[in-house]
C-alpha cells in the first residue's frame, strides 16, 4: 500500500481529469516516474501561469500523453520539484495532503506542504 505524507493510505487526487503518473487518479509513483509526480494540487490560475512562465505548460492539451490541459480548480499530481519552485516564487498551488505521496517529502519538506494544505485529515492534530 502506498502512503501519503501524513502516513495514511494514499487517497485519490483527481479523476476528472484523470491524473497520476499511471493515470489512475492517484499520485502513486514508481521507478519509471523520474519527475516524481507526487504532489496533489488544486490548480490555480496563478500556479498555472507560473508553470507556463518556467516552461511547464499545464494548460495546453497533449493527447499523446493523455493530458487534457488543466483549468483552475482541477486536481492534478504535479512534479514535486516544480511545486517547490512555485512555492519559492510565491505561486504555490493548494495541496491535498491525503492524496500527496510520501515520496514528495524527498524534495519538499512536509512543513512547506502543510502551509498550503486544503484538506483536513480525520485527525487534525496531524497538521500540527
Amino acid at each position: 500500500m502506498e502512503r501519503n505524507v501524513l502516513g495514511g493510505e494514499l487517497e485519490v487526487c483527481g479523476t476528472d481529469p484523470m491524473t497520476g503518473w499511471h493515470r489512475d487518479g492517484t499520485c502513486s509513483t514508481g521507478p519509471d516516474d523520474i519527475g516524481s509526480h507526487t504532489v496533489c494540487v488544486v490548480a490555480t490560475a496563478e500556479f498555472l501561469e507560473h508553470q507556463r512562465s518556467v516552461g511547464n505548460d499545464l494548460t495546453t492539451p497533449r493527447p499523446e500523453y493523455a493530458f487534457p490541459g488543466l483549468r483552475p480548480g482541477d486536481r492534478w499530481c504535479v512534479v514535486a520539484v516544480r511545486w517547490r519552485q512555485a512555492y519559492e516564487d510565491g505561486a504555490a498551488a493548494p495541496v491535498v495532503l491525503a492524496a500527496t505521496h510520501e515520496r514528495a517529502m524527498e524534495i519538499v519538506p512536509l512543513a512547506l506542504l502543510r502551509e498550503h494544505a486544503v484538506d483536513v485529515p480525520d485527525d487534525p492534530g496531524a497538521l500540527g
